[in-house]
């Protein structure tokens, strides 16, 4: 594909993106802003939230994680249903009767403000550096595709993609999130579909034998229970699906603030369940694409394997140039997808839990809110930039689990509030909440010397929470006046 090609596609994206954001946000205030007004349709959130969970890096690394792994990441996906079926019967109920705008102000009513600002200073740190993330990769794409050819500097692009984040969320916030992450859901599924059945076609492959083709590719293994050292091991992968999700979800304002606009908490629970079987269906096809595409590689000479696989396969001259168009849509529309709900949702926790708008007027809290706006989006493409000077692989797998580390702590807290009735020491959760991530380090980057050569994984985030859950433990005392969630 030319750069010209790519550019107009992205632009005709971006056209369709902003006229459905401008429908949505038409007469939007503060309430509909952070909640919605709780007045959106639950299938409608369903459906969105299948583009929310997946990032720009999701829909190249799914496909490419096939030549590793098989299929074994839907053991995850296992843990992720069992973690939907807790936050939609245990937590949103919650969330619903506390009437809450931001989830981290149940921190600030259970324990006091010490918590209540480090469960939203830990948020604000990951979202924002796994935003960024996110959003550099992809600017790493359209530098190479776009910009690089067409004599572009780096931090342009950044802006021009910063910007264009900006322009579609800062009106609407999460009403216009719910519809812009239905539209990128709609040209995801549709992307991999066509993609699937035109490089079927291009092998050979007539879809009623599709089937039996993956099955019989060698690549299609689900349950790992040989290795109990490896990361792939079955009960790794159910424990590490089941809190992460808890956690990046469940306990995640990004994730949350969609789905507490359902107008109540039985219909945001039917957009939670309902939502998690079409995204592990979605999954599934991911992983279907991921065979064709390690197949077509073998069958062309591409020797990219990985993440940089479905990029080689969809951009080469040997493929339809459809494929390309498509892979383009999929990508952009996962990378501003992601991009505005994290600012959305960073605009959101940084106004009401750090600044707090409590005693403001609403003429004030939409002032205050739309110059958080505009703050975030520089951090993020200041973030970018910075990532761009000193990025190499290690440094990107460093971030991503940097990232995660910081959802140990919000899990632990979490689950000490809604499990016990004990009060603790509010003035010392931060100590614990730095403490116990720094302890999952030194464990992590000793446990095959100390542990016979146990490699932990993603078994850390739940190791991470209980850490935080003992540490709060100890500085409790039984208060009788503390009900359990």
């Amino acid at each position: 594909m030319s750069p010209l090609a790519i550019a107009i596609t992205i632009a005709a994206y971006f056209a369709l993106m902003f006229a459905v954001s401008l429908v949505s946000s038409k007469g939007s205030g503060n309430s509909d802003y952070f909640s919605g007004s709780r007045s959106s349709k639950w299938f409608v959130v369903a459906f969105s939230m299948i583009g929310a969970a997946m990032s720009g890096v999701t829909f190249v690394s799914v496909p490419g994680m096939v030549g590793a792994s098989g299929f074994g990441y839907l053991q995850m996906c296992i843990g992720f249903l069992a973690g939907y079926i807790v936050i939609a019967y245990v937590l949103i109920p919650l969330f619903y009767r506390m009437n809450v705008v931001s989830i981290y102000q149940y921190l600030d009513n259970r324990f006091g403000v010490s918590s209540y600002r480090t469960g939203a200073w830990f948020f604000f740190i990951s979202k924002m550096l796994g935003a960024a993330v996110r959003l550099f990769l992809v600017c790493l794409t359209l530098q190479l595709l776009v910009f690089g050819p067409w004599g572009v500097p780096f931090w342009v692009n950044v802006l021009v993609n910063v910007g264009i984040v900006l322009v579609y969320t800062f009106r609407g916030g999460v009403k216009s999130i719910i519809w812009t992450d239905t539209l990128k859901t709609l040209c995801m599924i549709v992307a991999v579909v066509l993609c699937i059945v035109f490089i079927a076609r291009d092998l050979g492959i007539g879809l009623g034998s599709l089937a039996r083709d993956i099955r019989d590719s060698g690549m299609a293994r689900i349950f790992h229970l040989d290795d109990v050292d490896s990361a792939q091991f079955l009960p790794k992968q159910l424990i590490g699906g089941f809190f992460t999700v808890i956690a990046m979800t469940g306990l995640d304002q990004d994730m949350m603030q969609r789905t507490l606009s359902c107008k109540n908490y039985r219909d945001s629970q039917k957009n939670m369940i309902v939502s998690i079987f079409m995204q592990i269906v979605v999954i599934f096809m991911f992983l279907c694409l991921g065979v064709l595409l390690y197949q077509y590689a073998a069958a062309n000479g591409i020797p990219q394997r990985g993440d940089e696989l479905f990029p080689a396969v969809a951009t080469s001259s040997k493929v339809p140039d459809i494929v390309g168009i498509l892979f383009i849509v999929g990508l952009v529309a996962s990378a501003y997808g992601a991009g505005g709900s994290a600012v959305t949702a960073l605009t959101t926790s940084f106004t009401v839990d750090i600044l707090g708008i409590k005693g403001r007027s609403e003429e004030e809290v939409t002032s205050l809110r739309k110059k958080v706006h505009l703050l975030m989006a520089l951090l993020m493409a200041v973030t970018i930039i910075v990532f761009e000077k000193v990025s190499d692989t290690s440094t990107i797998n460093a971030v991503y689990t940097l990232a995660s580390y910081t959802y140990g702590p919000i899990l632990g807290m979490f689950a000490f509030g809604i499990l016990t009735k004990r009060k603790v020491r509010d003035g010392l959760v931060p100590v614990v909440a730095v403490a116990a991530p720094l302890v999952c380090l030194v464990l992590q980057l000793n446990s095959e010397r100390w542990f016979g050569g146990y490699r932990i994984s993603y078994e850390l985030l739940f190791l991470n929470a209980l850490l935080t859950f003992a540490g709060m433990a100890l500085l409790s005392r039984k208060d009788p006046s503390v009900t359990k969630a």
